[in-house]
């Protein structure tokens, strides 16, 4: 039977009483999306995209995935020369000196589990992996997904239907919730990092884009590697083994004090984190959701954050702009990144992705691992 929306939307937990059912969209698909659609035999009779039932409360929320769980990270096991991928490849092209690679004339879809975990490791190397000209369907990407960790499922995030863990990234649709403009493009279009609110946050996230505008509508990615790295040796005594409050980019209300407002999910987590692969040390905060370090002040707490966001978003010999084109992949490893999209199309021309997001290890700190540059053996004082 072809994956489609259901009937009667539904929470992704059955445990989740209290919900809204949120509207059906009609806006029209981008021609290419549609097509892609179709030849993966997704069932749009029911409407497009699907949406689940959004819980109404906080605590049903904190509830999703709260548990410990183990995390088998497939960087960790691959060869480290990555020869099974590289060999497959026609031309493995490295962007900037710090962030990016692009891989030419492989097809994601077509990989051994030995060259996917090759890819985890590379991507957990050079932070995003660029995939072009992909003949790719949506459960296609959920299944490279799966192979990477547990697949993320948004509590009220649309969804292509029939496939939960491919959400649809469409600024068109957004654009129907909370409009954009020149001067607040909102959206993805701040610097950010996937999922950070989660109990094990995201690890890989892969966008995979049909449709994008001819010109414009580039997507920025920033080092953590290279950011924390940017930091004098004293001031990264200063915020080792320090954790910081993450919150969620949706909201939900308080059970108790329903008429309090909107309030976000929020976990804590270390400022610093280690990489499972590589064993790097990260600058692991992001303007759009960290929003506080434990223990300090909120001026204190203010100064340091803002700094640290300077430092991640300001130096763009750590950054990778990237041009997309149709049927391009982007892997980015959301525990080493954070990213930016541009609205500079404004919205002239449409975009239309999906997005699977797999979520990773609970973050930690080791304060005798090595930075990048340490373990590249280049200078790092």
């Amino acid at each position: 039977m072809a994956p489609s929306a259901t009937e009667t939307a539904l929470p992704i937990l059955p445990t989740i009483k209290d919900y809204v059912v949120q509207k059906k969209d009609t806006l029209a698909l981008p021609e290419s999306a549609r097509a892609r659609l179709e030849k993966a035999g997704i069932d749009l009779s029911n409407g497009y995209p699907e949406r689940p039932a959004k819980p109404l409360y906080l605590d049903d929320a904190y509830s999703i995935r709260n548990i410990e769980r183990e995390h088998v990270e497939p960087g960790a096991r691959a060869d480290k020369s990555k020869s099974a991928l590289f060999s497959a490849a026609k031309e493995v092209i490295n962007l900037t000196n710090h962030i990016g690679t692009e891989i030419v004339g492989l097809q994601l879809k077509d990989l051994t589990d030995q060259q996917k975990d090759e890819l985890a490791l590379l991507i957990a190397e050079r932070s995003v992996v660029f995939f072009r000209d992909q003949d790719l369907s949506p459960q296609q990407q959920k299944a490279l997904g799966e192979h990477f960790g547990e697949i993320e499922i948004h509590p009220q995030v649309p969804h292509v239907p029939g496939v939960p863990g491919v959400t649809v990234l469409w600024p068109a649709l957004l654009a129907t919730e909370r409009p954009a403009s020149f001067r607040s493009p909102g959206g993805a279009a701040r610097w950010h990092t996937d999922l950070v609110h989660e109990k094990h946050p995201a690890g890989i996230t892969h966008l995979h884009n049909d449709t994008v505008p001819s010109v414009g509508g580039d997507t920025l990615w920033a080092s953590g590697y290279a950011a924390y790295s940017k930091l004098s040796p004293e001031f990264r005594k200063i915020i080792d083994g320090r954790e910081a409050v993450y919150f969620s980019a949706h909201t939900y209300l308080d059970r108790e004090h329903p008429n309090a407002g909107p309030k976000h999910i929020e976990r804590i987590h270390p400022l610093v984190r280690v990489h499972p692969a590589t064993g790097w040390k990260s600058l692991w905060v992001n303007r759009g959701m960290t929003k506080s370090i434990v223990g300090l002040d909120k001026a204190e707490s203010d100064v340091i954050l803002n700094y640290l966001f300077h430092v991640y978003e300001s130096n763009v010999d750590i950054q990778v702009r990237f041009k997309w084109t149709p049927r391009t992949s982007a892997l980015w490893d959301n525990r080493i990144t954070i990213h930016n999209a541009s609205w500079d199309y404004e919205g002239g021309q449409p975009r239309h992705g999906t997005r699977v997001a797999t979520l990773a290890e609970k973050p930690f700190f080791k304060a005798d691992a090595p930075t990048r540059r340490e373990a590249l053996g280049l200078e790092d004082s």
